[in-house]
């Protein structure tokens, strides 16, 4: 049986049982993938102060993340086609997050839906919510959260036209697969997945197909996609939307200090410095870079989270540092996820936490909420 210690036994796990074209989907950027790297080549430019002869008895990571008590401050990041790393993706990786006691965030892209997740969970998980030009299906969508007992929205605004993922483009990405030959040879190789797939009724995009006007199967859901997104995304649309939520709600995709503060203005509970994982804008800053500007820019007026890059519960901390009070783990947990299922995505969890509970000591702290820019070595960030 292979050995997993880290999150890259996981990830090399999953590339052997992932279909290429749904690994490469998530473990993959835009453009020439520059920001794609920067967000984890960043992190380790960081440097920790190793101190010792400290008691270090009786260590907690237990935190909150707007309000709601977490095992440690992470969340597992919404990430579109989850369903299609694993059979019924979404619901197991909703049932470890569960488990462990961190967020879950459900994708508007999804492969199971909100039923399908409220179905197989007993505490509220989160729903991330994309703006589209059909304002009825964004009412419906928010409805249906509501009646799924969510207990935040995130709202992401960086996805108002779609970055060139070249990656996509090759392999002819779609859910479920196109049985083309390349396809058909590549899935004869992943015989664990295509009896998954197989064993499930959940393949395509569970919170659209059959929900949104002149979407009744997978054959009309590509046109719809490609003319929905919603270019004039505003400021008076986060504001109409945290009206009709009426609850918790964090903006997903800020950059930019202003943009940050504008985000803080509409009211919002919580931000979070993300760059899409490196899928959208190339070129840009690292959110590891981008943070502490953000967290200078806005200071307690809004809590701040971040996500892209994480690969250990080392980046977790430094993140902290650097005042995150939330970080988002995306690509390690779909890593668990298709390497091994909910197992996977548990043993993800508990390889960040342990990660996070261990360099926490050697920085010559106990409690995870004392985390702050003293653990870090001067000149490294």
């Amino acid at each position: 049986m292979t050995i997993i210690t880290t999150i890259e036994d996981l990830r090399v796990l999953a590339r052997k049982r992932v279909p290429r074209m749904f690994y490469d989907y998530a473990d993959a950027g835009s453009w020439t993938e520059s920001t794609y790297r920067a967000n984890s080549d960043d992190f380790a430019k960081i440097k920790f102060r190793q101190r010792v002869a400290v008691n270090l008895v009786d260590r907690t990571t237990r935190s909150t993340m707007v309000g709601q008590e977490v095992a440690m401050p992470v969340a597992l990041a919404p990430t579109g086609l989850t369903g299609m790393q694993h059979a019924d993706g979404e619901i197991l990786a909703a049932r470890a997050a569960e488990r462990f006691g961190v967020p879950f965030t459900l994708s508007t892209m999804s492969i199971c839906s909100i039923e399908d997740v409220a179905a197989h969970t007993t505490k509220p998980f989160w729903f991330q919510l994309y703006v589209m030009k059909d304002r009825e299906f964004i009412n419906r969508l928010i409805d249906r959260a509501k009646a799924a007992r969510c207990s935040a929205l995130v709202l992401t605004l960086d996805l108002q036209v779609l970055g060139q993922r070249h990656k996509d483009i090759r392999n002819g990405m779609t859910a479920p697969p196109k049985m083309t030959l390349a396809n058909i040879v590549n899935l004869m190789t992943k015989p664990r997945w295509v009896m998954g797939i197989l064993r499930t009724p959940r393949r395509g995009f569970g919170n659209i197909v059959g929900h949104a006007s002149d979407v009744s199967d997978m054959s009309s859901l590509s046109a719809w996609t490609s003319q929905q997104f919603d270019p004039a995304l505003s400021w008076a649309d986060v504001e109409w939307i945290k009206r009709r939520w009426g609850g918790k709600l964090i903006i997903k995709g800020i950059m930019d200090a202003e943009d940050a503060r504008l985000a803080a203005d509409s009211g919002a509970d919580a931000l979070i410095v993300s760059n899409h994982g490196g899928r959208q804008l190339d070129g840009a800053q690292s959110s590891i870079g981008a943070l502490p500007a953000i967290v200078e820019a806005v200071g307690k007026r809004i809590e701040v989270h971040m996500d892209g890059g994480v690969r250990s519960g080392q980046d977790v901390i430094r993140a902290l540092a650097l005042g995150a009070k939330g970080v988002y783990i995306g690509r390690p947990f779909l890593y668990g996820l298709g390497a091994l299922g909910e197992q996977g995505v548990s043993k993800c969890l508990e390889i960040i936490r342990n990660e996070l509970d261990l360099t926490m000591a050697f920085c010559g702290l106990r409690d995870v909420n004392d985390v702050d820019r003293n653990i870090l070595l001067p000149g490294t960030f």
